[in-house]
């Protein structure tokens, strides 16, 4: 678990820009279970990718078409709704961070961490972007 001084800086990143936070196994169910476009963003401490995955996440908002909801969870500090989220991502491996577009509560699209690290933010944002006017 990390400190909550450490984390809300970088929690205030995504709330923000307009993203809900998520803190049980519920809210993400709730959420998921809702009509339209969700994307959903596992935030890390990781400063080798989550760095360019905040604001790539911010940018890729600047799209005509963008999802109806924009929630976030905090690897190791949201523990149950990060865990909940996973399970919607299978069969994906967990990994922070990494964003995933659902639509009527199906994955359409998955950023894992992997394609998020050593990316500058316009690549990740171009990459969500693409996925929004695909599903959106």
């Amino acid at each position: 678990m990390y400190p909550e001084e450490m984390v809300k800086p970088m929690k205030a990143e995504l709330t923000d820009a307009g993203f809900q936070e998520l803190y049980t196994e519920q809210d993400v169910d709730t959420i998921l279970a809702k009509e339209g476009t969700t994307l959903v963003v596992i935030n890390s401490v990781c400063g080798c990718a989550a760095r360019n995955a905040r604001p790539g996440a911010k940018m890729s908002l600047d799209n005509a078409k963008k999802p109806d909801f924009l929630v976030t969870a905090f690897a190791g500090v949201d523990k149950d709704a990060v865990t909940k989220a996973r399970e919607h991502m299978f069969p994906f491996p967990p990994s922070s961070p990494s964003m995933a577009l659902f639509k009527n509560g199906e994955l359409v699209h998955m950023l894992e961490r992997h394609h998020i690290e050593g990316r500058p933010a316009e690549l990740i944002a171009e990459n969500l972007k693409d996925a929004y006017n695909e599903f959106c």
